[in-house]
């Protein structure tokens, strides 16, 4: 997921899981040119909706292993990743980084939704935890929704 690897990358190249949420915007922006400064506050919010990161006064903490994402030579983030995604979205990319092909999951989300009566993104995450793919996460947002 390009989101996951853009937040990354500032946090594995100072080696910390914590930063100030300006040096972030500069790391992205500046040093690594991929976003504005306005874009890069942007992909801050979407980040932390997403629980990629969570802010601590003034401070990112990143919510996952960053040192464990990689980010692949020439890798540049499209503007796509600054717009925040739905809640089954981010459960079928989930899927998908999992391993499992985009067109099998979809096919199975619609076939429980159907099937049980429920949401679309109720069905995306019984669909990813019986897959065996962890959405807690995501799920508490989909709790939220109900």
């Amino acid at each position: 997921m390009s989101l996951k690897t853009a937040v990354a990358a500032p946090f594995r190249q100072r080696g910390t899981d914590r930063m100030a949420e300006s040096e972030f915007v500069v790391a992205l922006s500046l040093d690594r040119n991929w976003f504005s400064p306005d874009q890069a506050k942007t992909l801050v919010d979407v980040a932390a909706s997403e629980g990629l990161v969570e802010r601590d006064d003034d401070d990112l903490v990143v919510a996952f292993d960053a040192t464990h994402t990689a980010i692949p030579d020439g890798f540049m983030p499209g503007e796509e990743i600054l717009q925040s995604r739905s809640t089954f979205e981010r459960v079928l990319d989930a899927v998908v980084e999992a391993g499992i092909e985009k067109q099998t999951a979809v096919a199975g989300i619609n076939t429980l939704q159907s099937d049980i009566g429920v949401t679309l993104e109720a069905a995306a995450v019984v669909y990813a935890r019986s897959e065996g793919v962890d959405v807690e996460a995501i799920a508490a947002d989909v709790r939220e929704e109900l």
